[in-house]
């Protein structure tokens, strides 16, 4: 490479580091088939709060690689919101895994009546980078993790609540405003290179009583959250 095409490749991997996924628009935020809400399963898995082990994965060497972290299951809802969201933004291109090894760890945590299973997997896509970023951020080591600064629930869910008639949404369903701090840290030639970003989004679960514990419905786009 020419030393004139070293400024060029840097900025590209400034602009990788820093600017968000892209993500599509979700026509009808806050509805989501919520609506109509899951079906009640009473063979549904029960609640707990103990955190689950750390997997591993093995690769084509048989070596083993980190792999994603489930999301800690809890009964609570915003300490379920919360823990979806670390899971969410918890990622490293070293691992040796892909965004859909990432994704499905999220799916997992879905509504087990598989209602809206399929809308979840795209929500979840739509936060990943794309495969080929994947591959031009690997290069780089590219790693991610949030620092949330808030939690709550929006005041349009509560009207949304309100205005519902019974029935129409499962009981125990809420809607979670997670605020917090993006960071990516990367290397450019053995030097870290770390960036920052404000986000913002809606977590949307069924908790109790439909449910023993908490599960995830769907993910409003980032950066357009209930409030």
């Amino acid at each position: 490479m020419t030393s004139s095409a070293d400024p060029k490749a840097r900025r590209r991997l400034i602009a990788l580091i820093t600017v968000g996924v892209l993500v599509l628009v979700l026509a009808g935020i806050g509805v989501y088939g919520l609506l109509t809400g899951p079906a009640p399963r009473p063979d549904a898995p029960g609640g707990g709060h103990d955190p689950a082990p750390t997997a591993t994965t093995p690769d084509g060497d048989g070596r083993e690689l980190p792999a994603p972290r489930p999301v800690v299951a809890s009964d609570d809802p915003e300490e379920f919101a919360r823990n979806v969201a670390t899971s969410l933004f918890t990622w490293d291109t070293g691992s040796g895994l892909m965004p859909l090894d990432y994704q499905a760890i999220i799916v997992e945590a879905g509504d087990p009546s598989g209602t809206e299973q399929a809308g979840l997997a795209n929500d979840v896509a739509a936060y990943l980078p794309s495969r080929e970023a994947w591959t031009d951020l690997r290069q780089y080591d590219t790693s991610q993790h949030l620092d949330i600064t808030s939690a709550s629930v929006p005041a349009a869910w509560e009207d949304a609540l309100s205005q519902a008639q019974p029935g129409q949404i499962a009981e125990g369903t809420t809607a979670i405003t997670i605020e917090g701090t993006r960071h990516r840290d990367g290397v450019w030639n053995d030097e870290p290179v770390t960036s920052t970003h404000e986000v913002a989004f809606t977590v949307f679960v069924v908790c109790g009583p439909t449910y023993d514990t908490c599960h995830l419905l769907r993910l409003s786009e980032l950066d357009n959250p209930l409030r």
